[in-house]
């Protein structure tokens, strides 16, 4: 595959992040639950995954083949699950293009680390200048969004309401799971 082709499929499945965050909200809130919608989506994720394995592979991991791996090797299941249910609770709070800003600045200024000390058995990849010039450039962006935002007339951050109905919410003991409170409205 060259370059433009994985730099394409990179770029599309980044931009399906989002868009899975929204729809894992709402399917947290037709649940009832919104800590139960990462269950399903795991579920989905799992089948699927098998389904693609067999058709490009013919097989599945041997419990031999699996036991050979570094207990490490498998804390990225842990990561995803982080994530998912991060953005399950957070983006509805946040709003998703904050939580994404958020996430994607945390991602570039991680993986830059990452190339430069060759963490976790990666190829080492010196951080440029430019790099490092560009990451900068990326904190500033995020820095102007967040003050937009918080300046805006119209913004929702830190209201506690469902921007689809303006149904109030309720917040757990813990300030992080929030359902929806039964309004009654009479006709």
């Amino acid at each position: 595959m060259n370059s433009f082709r994985l730099a394409l499929w990179a770029f599309i499945a980044g931009g399906l992040i989002p868009v899975m965050a929204v729809i894992n909200a709402r399917l947290g809130k037709t649940l009832g639950e919104p800590i139960h919608a990462p269950v399903i989506l795991f579920v989905i994720a799992f089948l699927t995954s098998c389904v693609i394995a067999l058709s490009l592979t013919q097989s599945l991991p041997s419990l031999s083949t699996i036991k050979q791996a570094s207990p490490i090797d498998f804390i990225g299941g842990m990561i995803v699950c982080s994530y998912v249910l991060s953005a399950t609770l957070l983006a509805p709070r946040l709003g998703i293009g904050n939580f994404i800003m958020f996430a994607v600045v945390s991602q570039i200024i991680t993986s830059a680390v990452i190339d430069n000390y060759g963490f976790f058995g990666a190829t080492v990849r010196e951080v440029s200048t430019l790099r490092i010039i560009g990451i900068v450039v990326l904190i500033t962006g995020l820095v102007i969004t967040q003050l937009a935002a918080n300046n805006s007339p119209e913004s929702k951050i830190g209201q506690n309401t469902d921007p689809d109905n303006a149904q109030p919410y309720q917040t757990d003991n813990k300030g992080l799971i929030e359902k929806p409170i039964q309004v009654h409205r009479e006709t």
